[in-house]
């Protein structure tokens, strides 16, 4: 439980509320006021990604018997849920609340931050992450990455031909 406990704290945590806190505060954010209909947009775009976040969390744990954590990863590749759309409906959750408060505080520099994450993670993702999947689940993962795109989602499940 605390190595769920550390993995949430660190990650989606520090990137959706220290950071961006930090960065207003150093910018010496002052909230501009926006439109009932950017609050609205903001306040979707926040729900939908936290949304993600806890779907996958929650599959992380039941399914992939891990963490969302590089130092505690699943056991199991998961295949479930928005899985089967998109190989990093973890991030897309990420990105979509950092787009939710960039939209609803109006902020620029949360903007900067939010790209940075990105381009980061794009980085990332192909030269460690999906090279320790790869290590991890072999085949089954490399059958994976063919079909589910790594960033835009599918319009179709993907299902895998291994019978459990």
């Amino acid at each position: 439980m605390t190595s769920w406990i550390k993995a949430i704290l660190f990650l989606p945590f520090s990137v959706l509320l220290i950071i961006p806190a930090i960065i207003l505060y150093f910018t010496k954010y002052c909230y501009n006021y926006v439109s009932f209909w950017q609050i609205i947009l903001g306040i979707i775009l926040i729900i939908v990604g936290l949304f993600f976040l806890a779907w996958t969390i929650k599959l992380f744990a039941t399914v992939g018997k891990g963490t969302l954590a590089p130092w505690a990863p699943t056991q199991k590749l998961i295949i479930e849920g928005p899985y089967k759309y998109v190989r990093n409906p973890m991030i897309t959750g990420v990105l979509l609340v950092l787009a939710g408060e960039v939209v609803f505080l109006y902020s620029k520099e949360l903007l900067y931050w939010a790209v940075f994450f990105f381009i980061l993670n794009a980085i990332y993702f192909p030269l460690s992450e999906e090279k320790g999947l790869l290590k991890r689940f072999g085949k089954e993962y490399e059958e994976y990455k063919k079909h589910v795109p790594r960033w835009l989602p599918r319009l179709t499940p993907y299902y895998s031909s291994k019978i459990d």
